[in-house]
């Protein structure tokens, strides 16, 4: 029996212009994904759990546009300001998204000053089947495309709120 194949699709970071705490807090809560990613029509079944939108144990079913494509999404850590990470699985697939906050500075590595913005680090990681392997490394560069558009959306978004 062939080994699942596991690729990593992006590994990329996205500037926004917002506080690290406004950024962390719209990106890790489910029910703002359908505002900023392309694939999602909605959101169904969200079941919180926590303290904040989004933390460990939080689930819910992407409905994408993708006809039948339903994957169901659960919160695997939530690190307020620092870490986010979510798995999705769907039949054999799982996907597992990261995400790692920092503030971007603007002075020297010794308490200068900060502009005030975030450096969001994403990384996204899907397993399949083997025999799928080589058809994800063929879409691996979309996919990486579509991920990173989605994030720079999220930081128009916030940026045009005036979030700071």
């Amino acid at each position: 029996m062939l080994s699942p194949a596991r690729v990593t699709v992006i590994d990329t970071v996205v500037q926004f212009d917002a506080p690290i705490d406004v950024t962390f807090e719209y990106l890790a809560d489910p029910a703002n994904r359908p505002e900023w990613q392309s694939s999602l029509r909605r959101i169904d079944d969200l079941r919180p759990i926590g303290d904040l939108a989004g933390d460990v144990g939080t689930s819910w079913t992407d409905i994408t546009v993708v006809p039948g494509v339903s994957p169901r999404m659960e919160v695997t850590a939530c690190e307020s300001r620092r870490r986010w990470q979510e798995i999705g699985r769907w039949r054999s697939v799982d996907a597992v998204l990261t995400l790692t906050f920092a503030e971007r500075g603007g002075g020297d590595r010794h308490g200068g000053e900060r502009d005030g913005g975030t450096d969001v680090h994403a990384e996204a990681v899907l397993t399949v089947p083997a025999v799928a392997g080589l058809v994800l490394s063929a879409t691996r560069w979309p996919a990486a495309q579509a991920v990173r558009a989605d994030l720079e959306r999220a930081a128009r978004l916030l940026a045009g709120r005036g979030s700071r």
